[in-house]
């Protein structure tokens, strides 16, 4: 990687230019027609790619290769690190550097992306994405001096790659012994997402660009357990496992769910009537701009002031009740183990939340490709075996977790037992979701 950095240069730019076609093309382009297909329709065609190829596959690719979709790939990343060599190069300013940005840009985005239905409506996609890319450009341009300021410190799935590459096989790793006994000349790296490369164990921070590859003899990139880094014995920050328990498992499995749960139609059917009954009609005008609420007539896709709120209280609530109930799941048992954080605890969930965020990425592409008539009697196996690895990879990890404690065996089985209970109510919701509802 580091002897063909043109060529990975070149990819980076080919991403780009894939990933401004997709984004602004389809803006400008008509609703489909009646039986209008991926193949003979460019709109449907862009969204498929987006929407049911592109964003899912980045998700598996973390777990799998770690973050090489950041340091090879991502067109965010390229333009911020450009920028930022030909900006202002500014220091850092500490309030930029605050950990919880990428927790509330997650949220942030994944709601509002709700309220607009940026998986339907092209323009809607722009204004998240094509925002979020220019944020990334002038971060870039001000900050730093050819480095990725964006990508470390705002990005809005910089955490959530954070821990799902926690599960990849392939990380760059530095050998102290190597590091320590190097005679040679010492070359200069340029690590984009500022991280201390002696120090370089993991794949959570890395985005595998391959840059540092052979710096004093000490870094190389090697095989290892997909279950070693949630293992290992190092802290695990508050942050991370908020972003975890309440993002992932709380919010974006909430936004998954939200439009085909029967509990949100009979909410929205019942304060409906309520409003109607006291003649309160405000609420249930649709005059919204398609910027804030979905408003796309032509698509007979229209959002009510109502609708927003109903969407905003379910996610919300659905975060609330998921996210606290783990959290005092994992609290309790960190009180009958007394060595093992509910921190370190909270890592064993992450197979579950990342093969989760791929399945409930990758109903668009099971609806896209059911519409174009694909037969896919294979689905349904494939998603009970995805969902039963992950909830069965997320018990051993916490079993491995409790195992580490000094308490005795009884204690122990509770505490599995408790941090079972997020696993089991996430894949009780997704398997409702896939199968049921």
């Amino acid at each position: 990687m580091q002897r063909h950095r043109g060529a990975i240069q070149a990819i980076q730019w080919a991403v780009v230019g894939a990933y401004a076609l997709l984004l602004v093309v389809p803006v400008f382009l008509p609703l489909p027609p009646a039986g209008a297909s991926i193949v003979d329709d460019l709109r449907l065609f862009a969204q498929f790619v987006f929407w049911g190829l592109w964003w899912p596959f980045v998700i598996l690719s973390v777990m799998l290769v770690g973050r090489a979709w950041c340091g090879v790939f991502c067109p965010e990343g390229a333009l911020t690190e450009f920028a930022s060599r030909h900006g202002l190069g500014r220091s850092i300013p500490r309030w930029l550097r605050w950990g919880g940005w990428p927790v509330l840009a997650f949220i942030a985005t994944t709601v509002y992306g709700q309220l607009i239905s940026v998986y339907d409506h092209p323009r809607a996609a722009l204004l998240i994405l094509g925002g979020s890319t220019i944020a990334a450009v002038a971060v870039g341009y001000v900050y730093g001096q050819g480095k990725r300021v964006w990508c470390r410190y705002l990005c809005p799935v910089s955490g959530v790659f954070a821990l799902l590459a926690q599960l990849s096989p392939l990380h760059f790793r530095a050998d102290e012994a190597a590091w320590r006994g190097y005679r040679g000349p010492m070359p200069r790296v340029d690590c984009a997402p500022l991280l201390n490369l002696r120090q370089l164990d993991g794949a959570s921070a890395c985005h595998a660009c391959g840059r540092c590859s052979g710096h004093r003899g000490a870094i190389a990139l090697a095989a290892r357990s997909p279950n070693a880094e949630i293992l290992a014995l190092d802290s695990r920050s508050e942050v991370s496992a908020s972003l975890l328990l309440f993002g992932l498992l709380g919010v974006a499995v909430g936004a998954f769910q939200w439009s085909a749960s029967p509990w949100f139609v009979a909410l929205r059917q019942a304060a409906a009537q309520w409003l109607v009954a006291r003649d309160a009609f405000a609420l249930l005008d649709d005059d919204a701009p398609w910027w804030l609420l979905t408003h796309e007539p032509a698509a007979n896709d229209v959002f009510s002031w109502l609708d927003g709120l109903l969407i905003l209280g379910y996610i919300g609530g659905y975060a609330l009740l998921a996210g606290g109930l783990a959290w005092l799941a994992l609290r309790a048992a960190q009180g009958l183990l007394g060595t093992v954080g509910w921190r370190r605890l909270a890592m064993a969930l992450v197979p579950l939340a990342g093969i989760g965020l791929f399945l409930g990425l990758s109903m668009t592409t099971v609806t896209h490709l059911r519409a174009e008539g694909v037969a896919l009697g294979w689905v349904r196996p494939v998603r009970i075996a995805l969902l039963a690895l992950a909830l069965g990879w997320s018990l051993w990890l916490a079993w491995r977790l409790v195992r580490r404690s000094a308490a005795a065996g009884p204690r122990q089985a509770a505490a599995l037992a408790l941090c079972a209970v997020p696993m089991s109510m996430t894949a009780a919701i997704w398997a409702q979701l896939l199968f049921v509802w």
